[in-house]
């Protein structure tokens, strides 16, 4: 299982309001008790925080608000020696538009070596005032940014993340710099940011946005995302990986088709790639049995482990989305996000539901073969925090929106860590952080949750240690999943011969298979699932 760490808001040593490195160091120990195998930190390096630290100002240094180089080697030493693997993300689609080479470009003319590690464009129109074309940004608003001189550069997402030329070889010849210069300090793998949309066709005449706002083809051919020759790229990756003994790992966050995801995954790419799907599925047995049966087939397709993940710095948290109501036709993210722009008081959310929803959920995961992805606080079931004032955004996504999004910063609000204090133990003695934490978070503390049987944080602990003991040695061709179907709204599918895990989506309890039942989402009735559960069941009464 890999824990996703946004480092800002984890934990933090100095209590200045902004987690950091040494703060993660602090709870090494939280971690291993845990279980996880990994942590995938976001960025860590300088950083304007235009994008939450995705505007990377020098891919090869550690942002010094939150560490140091040296703090950085000890974390990855303390994270090691607890038998924790490190993952850190990369961000190769675009730099911060404070990055050395950015500014070199302004400071360059139109056509210099120093542009082209860019995406640089004559303006249309008599005297070059207008855009390029009229291609919008992912986060609202054109995507083009014009700089003193007239030009136009390209910004597929904030303008103060330009993006990086990648036909350009001394783009790709850092980038291998960047790889080789994390990976000698010992980190394990790679979690790369918008992979799927570095190489890019900016050639004219220009297709119109409509015809591009939907990104998944599956052929190749939208000019910015999923390009064939991407693969190039990824390709020369695998050789530096593989450079290394043991070989470093990568996973793709790539937002394709489903139909090209195993491109990303294939031994000789980047090993691993994300698959959304049970992120942006509704909490219905149709979309649960559709989602695991597409990623078992990827897993098989791509001999690679496929990844199951229910939320990310970039997701309405699970809880309040599986607490809002969802239509047939519509989608939990969609109906969340729509539920943000009201503060969160329309359509009402049932907390308790979604959480039960969640300890349900987070069991089929655990259950099934391929990796798990948790992000920090959903091992403590927090809910989104959907009534942030207007005044302490920083997402980009509700500056540039125009008011259409609120955008990401209700999952990413520093955790609890215990009941009491201004800061809740995420910073001691810390007076405020730099997004607020609500009262409520104090019932949901990491120490109030850890010596409760029935909290969310010990469901998380069993369920990952006992998935340990379960884990069946299998070739990535033969996952050993087998369903079992039913007349009820039952997910029921056996792993190899020695274990089942049963879902209940129904809205009547139902009888589990003979076995000895080893861990359950919540307490039994009269020896039946109640709904909204999931319950784990031996197949032996043998094993543990």
């Amino acid at each position: 299982m890999v824990y996703q760490i946004y480092p800002r808001s984890f934990a933090d040593a100095n209590a200045d309001g902004m987690g950091d490195l040494q703060g993660i160091v602090s709870r090494v120990p939280y971690l291993a008790a845990l279980g996880v195998d990994a942590v995938w930190l976001s960025p860590f390096y300088p950083s304007a925080l235009a994008d939450g630290g995705y505007d990377v100002d020098d891919y090869r240094d550690v942002d010094p608000r939150i560490g140091s180089l040296a703090d950085f080697d000890e974390l990855v030493t303390t994270l090691h020696a607890a038998g924790i693997k490190v993952l850190v993300d990369i961000v190769p689609n675009h730099s911060s538009d404070r990055h050395v080479w950015f500014a070199e470009a302004l400071a360059s003319p139109p056509g210099s070596p120093a542009r082209d590690r860019y995406i640089f464009r004559d303006g249309t129109g008599p005297d070059g005032s207008e855009p390029p074309n009229d291609w919008q940004s992912l986060f609202g608003g054109s995507a083009w940014a014009q700089v003193a001189d007239g030009q136009w550069y390209l910004h597929l997402f904030a303008a103060e993340q330009p993006d990086l030329n990648w036909d350009n070889a001394s783009v790709r010849e850092d980038f291998r710099t960047t790889l080789r210069f994390w990976s000698d300090r010992g980190v394990d793998g790679f979690r790369v940011d918008v992979a799927h949309g570095l190489v890019k066709d900016l050639s004219t005449p220009y297709a119109p946005w409509p015809e591009l706002e939907h990104m998944e083809r599956d052929d190749g051919s939208h000019p910015l995302w999923d390009r064939d020759d991407l693969q190039e790229v990824y390709r020369d990756w695998r050789t530096v990986f593989d450079s290394y003994d043991p070989p470093r790992f990568a996973v793709a966050e790539a937002g394709v088709h489903p139909a090209r995801r195993a491109r990303y995954a294939a031994p000789t790419s980047l090993g691993q790639a994300f698959n959304f799907a049970m992120q942006e599925a509704a909490w219905r047995l149709t979309d649960y049995r559709e989602v695991i049966e597409s990623g078992v087939s990827d897993m098989i397709a791509e001999g690679s482990t496929t990844t199951w993940l229910l939320g990310c710095h970039d997701t309405v948290r699970v809880v309040s989305r599986y607490g809002l109501p969802v239509a047939d036709d519509q989608t939990p993210i969609k109906v969340a996000r729509s539920w943000l722009l009201t503060d969160g008081t329309d359509p009402q959310c049932d907390v308790a539901l979604g959480t039960r929803r969640a300890r349900a959920a987070i069991l089929v995961l655990l259950a099934l073969p391929g990796s798990v992805y948790v992000y920090q606080g959903e091992e403590l079931g927090l809910p989104e925090v959907p009534d942030l004032p207007a005044a302490v955004l920083q997402d980009p996504v509700a500056s540039r929106s125009g008011g259409r999004e609120k955008g990401r910063d209700g999952c990413r609000v520093p955790l609890p860590w215990s009941a009491t204090g201004a800061s809740y133990g995420f910073g001691a003695g810390a007076a405020a952080t730099e997004l607020p934490q609500p009262a409520w978070f104090a019932e949901l503390a990491a120490a109030t949750q850890a010596d409760d049987e029935q909290s969310m944080l010990t469901l998380y602990r069993r369920a990952i240690a006992l998935r340990r003991e379960l884990a069946v040695p299998l070739p990535t061709t033969d996952p050993s999943l087998s369903f079992v179907e039913s007349d009820a709204e039952v997910l029921h599918f056996r792993r190899g011969d020695r274990w089942h895990s049963v879902t209940n989506f129904g809205d009547q309890p139902v009888p589990l298979p003979l076995g000895t039942v080893l861990l359950s989402s919540v307490e039994l009735v009269d020896g039946l699932l109640p709904t909204d559960a999931t319950a784990w069941v031996s197949a032996d009464s043998a094993l543990p």
